[in-house]
């Protein structure tokens, strides 16, 4: 079970952090992602971390403002994102996929689990 928290709304040029916890197996098991849906747009990936933590990637759209990262003793992943503009408004989900490569997935059909999701609002 992933769930995620710490979306609200904020104003353009802010930061926020989000969180998803895991209950179950360790999150080292798995690949681990963050994925957002924007009313009318499809489910879009936005950062993802492998299973060993080691490698990790972005989405364009996102790079150099979001970090993800992870504490294994709390079993959590987070999603740090800076600098928020309008275009940052959505659901926010967290995901968890297994995989034998240690790769990071950025496909959402390759992920098994699925928070129910967290609002973040960008005003300008």
């Amino acid at each position: 079970q992933l769930v995620e928290s710490g979306g609200r709304a904020v104003r353009a040029g802010d930061s926020l952090e989000l969180s998803c916890v895991a209950s179950g197996r360790p999150i080292s098991d798995y690949a681990m992602g963050w994925f957002r849906q924007a009313p009318g747009k499809v489910r879009e990936f936005v950062i993802g971390i492998n299973p060993s933590g080691t490698s990790r990637d972005y989405a364009d759209s996102v790079k150099g403002r979001f970090t993800i990262s992870r504490d294994t003793a709390k079993n959590t992943v987070y999603l740090q994102m800076n600098d928020l503009v309008s275009e940052d408004t959505a659901v926010y989900f967290c995901a968890a996929g297994t995989n034998n490569w240690n790769a990071v997935l950025t496909n959402n059909r390759h992920y098994d689990y699925w928070g129910q999701g967290t609002r973040v609002t960008v005003s300008s």
